[in-house]
């Protein structure tokens, strides 16, 4: 990371307001890109953009590679004359201000097969060869032929977990695959077809965020769903058993957030096979990732040190046991395939010194969050001990919004937020807005729900909670000219400002 004070904001894109169902990579990245300008903001961070697992979560999806189909904007789409004005109006209903996962990706599938009909018939000859490009570029050739053959079996066997398929095709017979390959070759041609466009919207992001100084923030979460296409297509890499079932999963032991700790039930590394390639598949999936954004932060960096391994059949985290993580290998491998690494290590949770001693060798800031600062003992994340190596939040996705969290503190808590920063109870989301401005962290960034001020109402993730979660939406006309001037005075005053504006 570059070494200047900045300022940015969390978002994460199906959250952008619209007509469709979801935030998507359409006009409403445009409008917000332009506010985040008008606020003095130059990066905007956002959650995984891979297609989410069960209950909409981005943390566990169905491939570490491919782009989520629901993010594809149906009016870029009617722009390139792929689809009309008439077939954008079947728009599935929404409820106000959350998005309507399952019937948006029933129908931006029928308006995608809409826009590959039409594709195959009346496209140019400069798309169809932009098409031909991505589908043979060598950064493709990782993953992409394996997730198109994930999404079509998936389709066949009703979202069946790829373990319950027929075993020839669960367990990648080369024949049967050949079969596939043969059978469905348009239906194959059509998943390559939609993550040729999805690459062509978030390029089209890219440009844009770029062309008004703002630099993306993307997010790599640490563990793969057991169902998607990376276990499916690599399963020697993870550790299962002869049946390709986990032994073990990933969680997190008790913590401030749960009293049994988190059950996530993701399969774990075989970190010992990875080594022996060389770490090939990480190398891959961070460079997929370092496309995408200009930085990526890491989640979960405590258990590149140490992880916390569950057996498969217990119903809580709390008998898990650590075991040691990659360290620094991994990274140096990293390095020397991809060259600078612009990473950020999520280093919350139960951190131990190796934790500290791992992101210090590799040179990566870490992250503070101002929510936990103010217990009865001063921490890492208490303002005056952020130190200038840090990215520094409100909140995060998992956190209460800021107004959520003092609605909850106790007497004490909310006296010594008072004393602390000289501010009442009103607009606290401000007075933590301000503070971590204030601290001596390279970077601040706040959840766009803190600087509208919105309750628990707008949380956007309740770990170890399944249902309800990741659906907020901002609406139409939450971003407001008063709001940007706020943030763009506290940037002025604490020189988070970037050149030139």
């Amino acid at each position: 990371m570059t070494r200047r004070r900045r300022a940015g904001i969390l978002l994460h894109p199906t959250s952008l307001p619209g007509p469709f169902g979801i935030g998507d990579l359409g006009p409403a990245v445009d409008e917000f890109l332009d506010w985040a300008v008008s606020a003095g903001q130059s990066v905007w961070q956002v959650l995984p953009l891979t297609p989410p697992g069960m209950h909409g979560t981005p943390y566990s999806g169905l491939s570490a590679f491919a782009g989520n189909p629901a993010l594809i904007s149906p009016e870029l789409l009617r722009d390139e004359e792929l689809l009309r004005d008439d077939e954008l109006i079947l728009a599935p209903g929404q409820p106000a201000n959350a998005a309507a996962f399952g019937a948006v990706e029933a129908w931006k599938d029928r308006l995608l097969r809409m826009a590959w009909d039409r594709f195959q018939t009346e496209a140019p000859r400069e798309l169809w060869e932009a098409l031909e490009a991505f589908c043979s570029a060598p950064e493709q050739g990782s993953w992409l032929e394996d997730w198109a053959l994930f999404a079509v079996l998936r389709r066949r066997f009703d979202a069946q977990s790829w373990h319950r398929w027929d075993p020839e095709l669960a367990r990648r017979d080369p024949e049967a695959l050949e079969r596939v390959r043969r059978d469905e070759a348009h239906e194959l041609a059509y998943h390559c077809f939609v993550q040729f466009l999805f690459e062509r919207q978030w390029s089209r992001v890219r440009s844009e965020a770029a062309a008004r100084g703002i630099e993306i923030m993307g997010d790599l979460p640490i563990y793969v769903a057991y169902d998607s296409a990376d276990v499916w297509a690599n399963r020697e890499l993870f550790d299962l058993d002869a049946e390709g079932r986990p032994r073990e999963v990933a969680g997190v032991p008790p913590d401030y957030f749960t009293e049994d700790g988190q059950l996530w039930g993701n399969p774990l590394y075989r970190w010992d096979r990875m080594e022996t390639d060389g770490f090939r598949w990480w190398i891959d999936r961070l460079g997929a990732n370092l496309r995408l954004a200009d930085q990526v932060r890491l989640d979960h960096f405590r258990a590149f040190a140490g992880y916390w391994a569950v057996p498969v059949d217990h119903d809580t985290a709390r008998e898990g046991r650590w075991r040691d993580g990659p360290g620094k290998p991994l990274f140096d491998a990293l390095a020397a395939a991809l060259g600078d690494l612009p990473l950020v290590a999520e280093d919350l949770g139960d951190i131990t010194e190796d934790v500290h001693a791992l992101r210090r060798d590799i040179g990566l800031p870490g992250m503070r969050v101002l929510q936990f600062g103010f217990e009865p003992e001063a921490s890492l994340h208490t303002p005056h001990n952020v130190g200038a190596d840090t990215v520094v939040y409100t909140g995060t996705h998992d956190n209460s919004t800021a107004l959520g969290w003092f609605r909850g503190l106790d007497r004490e808590s909310r006296d010594r937020l008072s004393v602390y920063s000289g501010a009442g109870p009103r607009q606290v989301h401000w007075t933590l807005i301000r503070l971590a401005y204030g601290t001596a962290s390279e970077l601040a960034l706040v959840p766009i729900q803190d600087v509208l001020g919105l309750g628990d109402g707008a949380r956007f993730n309740t770990p170890g909670q399944l249902h309800g979660n990741w659906r907020w939406r901002l609406g139409r006309g939450d971003l407001t000219a008063d709001s940007a001037g706020k943030l763009r005075r506290l940037a002025a005053v604490f020189d988070r400002l970037p050149e030139g504006r």
